[in-house]
């Protein structure tokens, strides 16, 4: 049989860099390639009563079907929390709960955008979303990343030179993969930009609330006064990813278009882990967990940083500041070959994503690599970052 496929599918074609993540499913290599929350962190005990609970006192309503929009609890108190915490629900807007972060997505870019159209994104920027976006055979721009987040100087030229771009997609707390937090004065910039060129931003926010140091910035759609801003938000990094919870707020005229795009896709998000997420912020401190995962992350943050200033720092490797999130973003010396540092990293049984993985141009120049401190044991942080000091002790020369 001779299989033939979607144009969209014939364009997507595996990586030797997804090659590479592939042994991080070995128990005896040290994964610092993933983005799981930290095991310790899960409130395992909580969901446990909260489904014998919802089990024994709702069983149809958690396992019938149910509205594509959501769980009307659930949306109800999302609205609230992000009215009281974030400021980032205005009148025009309406809330959808989706499966994940991803799903919001996807579903921004099924609605917004046909074959060949722009999306303008920072560059680096997270996999799963330019995957996501190569998978409707789009055309990316990237926008390189400063210190205090995009670039506004290259992103008002590109939007000069891309009058038709659909939307910009950013990520602007501690940033997958770079770090990068962006500044207030950016964020408004941003939105002023967007605003004069009358263009979509789609602001992902996985890890807002895992702020380690610093003081949180208000989001992107906080500001939104022109119904301009898509925001992503999900329960992934904060109560379970396998729950697969994530919400979206939008304006009210795009949110349809997305509901019926959802519709098409799953039908709804899954309704038990829905009530779970729902019970467990009415009735549990559910603050006092987001504290609790802030003192786990601050810990093994502080725990890698120290490790990579003992073993890799002195080799000449860079790295980002960490004020929260997930990841260390660590850069080599010019000259030293990424891809190859990464590979013999594997073969000593440490595993690393290498930063072009993240590009819109994979094939673009690179020399960063990124490191996940969340999932590793801290007997694993302290004896991975050492192979890999070792490792850059052969490959880097002595300056």
């Amino acid at each position: 049989m001779n299989y033939t496929f979607s144009d969209r599918v014939s364009t997507l074609k595996p990586s030797v860099i997804r090659e590479i993540l592939k042994h991080s499913s070995d128990p005896s290599v040290i994964s610092f390639s993933a983005g799981n929350p930290a095991p310790e962190a899960f409130p395992t005990e909580e969901i446990a009563v909260l489904s014998a609970q919802i089990l024994k006192e709702n069983p149809i309503g958690a396992l019938q079907y149910s509205l594509t929009e959501g769980y009307p609890p659930l949306r109800d108190t999302l609205k609230e929390y992000m009215k009281t915490h974030h400021q980032a629900i205005r009148e025009f807007d309406e809330l959808i709960i989706t499966s994940g972060a991803q799903q919001v997505i996807d579903l921004a870019t099924k609605v917004l955008c046909n074959e060949g159209d722009v999306i303008l994104c920072e560059s680096p920027s997270f996999i799963g979303s330019l995957n996501t976006f190569r998978s409707y055979n789009v055309r990316l721009r990237g926008v390189p990343m400063e210190d205090d987040g995009m670039d506004l100087t290259a992103l008002e030229q590109a939007l000069k030179e891309e009058p038709n771009a659909k939307f910009i997609y950013t990520i602007p707390n501690f940033q997958n993969p770079s770090g990068i937090t962006m500044s207030l004065e950016k964020r408004k910039g941003l939105y002023q930009l967007a605003k004069q060129h009358q263009i979509i931003i789609l602001e992902d926010n996985p890890y807002g609330d895992l702020r380690v140091s610093g003081e949180p910035l208000p989001s992107i759609k906080s500001m939104d006064e022109d119904g301009l801003v898509i925001y992503a938000g999900t329960f992934s990094k904060v109560i379970s990813p396998g729950l697969r919870v994530g919400y979206a707020i939008a304006p009210q005229e795009l949110m349809q278009k997305m509901v019926v795009g959802k519709q098409c896709s799953d039908v709804h998000t899954n309704i038990l882990a829905q009530i779970i997420c729902d019970e467990y912020m009415k009735q549990y401190d559910y603050n006092a967990h987001l504290r609790r995962m802030k003192d786990i992350y601050t810990r093994k943050s502080s725990l890698m940083l120290g490790e990579i200033e003992k073993h890799l720092t002195p080799k000449g490797i860079t790295h980002k500041p960490v004020e929260g999130g997930l990841f260390v973003w660590c850069t080599l010396p010019d000259g030293v070959d990424m891809m190859e540092f990464c590979n013999r990293a594997v073969q000593r049984k440490v595993c690393v994503v290498p930063g072009s993985a993240f590009l819109t141009d994979e094939t673009a120049p690179c020399q960063s690599f990124r490191m996940n401190f969340s999932t590793p044991t801290d007997e694993q942080i302290v004896e991975g970052v050492e192979i890999l000091g070792q490792l850059a002790a052969e490959m880097i020369p002595e300056s």
